[in-house]
């Protein structure tokens, strides 16, 4: 029984990495290893921001559902201004890929939410999951996991998008509020958390509908910049 709650788990994490990369045409391309160097590079770039963090930041201070009381805004806010350390490790990525504008972001960002999924889940599911006990909190990671790809897949649209040299100049504030907005989008949703004391099933129902909220206005948003481009 254990092991199938982590088959269940697993499949719900990863399937629909299958199902974007088998139905946007990446599988046409052959695009797997360049995904795979995407996520390397993700590897690289959070090893970075480790050393910051380590080396600046203390871990007393991290916030916890465990411990709500324990939170800091201005601390967590620092914290994840050393996030935007990932754009400059999309930017790199994008670079590095040969094709169109669509091919670079869906390489680039489905690598980069399949790395997050293999560093930061798939060991807790593999020891969680496997447990003797039943617990709910597995199931919400796998969620988390599908949250993800729309979040990096939408951050990765607004690093092409502000890369365009002929983004129109009245997209260019928006373009930069979103990146705002997706970058310190983990302190958003742990300060309504704390605020508004949602947590479990109603934090994460949440944190999908502000990804999904920030995808279709990035998707619009960039919907009309990549036909100017054709």
């Amino acid at each position: 029984m254990t092991l199938y709650h982590f088959g269940n788990c697993l499949a719900l994490s990863y399937v629909p990495f299958w199902i974007v990369y088998k139905h946007c045409g990446l599988s046409e391309y052959g695009a797997f290893w360049k995904c795979v160097q995407a996520g390397g590079v993700y590897a690289l770039t959070q090893l970075g921001k480790m050393l910051l963090l380590a080396t600046f930041f203390p871990t007393s201070g991290d916030y916890s559902q465990d411990d709500p009381d324990n939170f800091s805004p201005l601390q967590e806010l620092l914290k994840c201004t050393v996030d935007l350390i990932d754009l400059i490790g999309l930017s790199v990525v994008m670079s590095r890929i040969a094709g169109k504008g669509h091919t670079k972001v869906l390489i680039a960002g489905l690598g980069w939410a399949g790395a997050e999924l293999v560093l930061s889940r798939l060991l807790v599911l593999w020891v969680g999951a496997r447990g003797t006990e039943f617990d709910w909190k597995y199931i919400q990671k796998s969620f988390e996991a599908n949250i993800s790809i729309v979040h990096f897949l939408s951050i990765t649209a607004l690093v092409w998008l502000y890369s365009r040299h002929d983004l129109p100049k009245q997209l260019l504030p928006a373009v930069i509020i979103l990146i705002g907005f997706h970058s310190y989008k983990s302190v958003i949703c742990d300060m309504i958390s704390h605020v508004m004391h949602m947590y479990s099933w109603s934090l994460l129902a949440f944190k999908a509908v502000f990804s999904l909220s920030m995808a279709l206005i990035v998707l619009h948003i960039y919907g009309g910049v990549a036909t100017l481009a054709i």
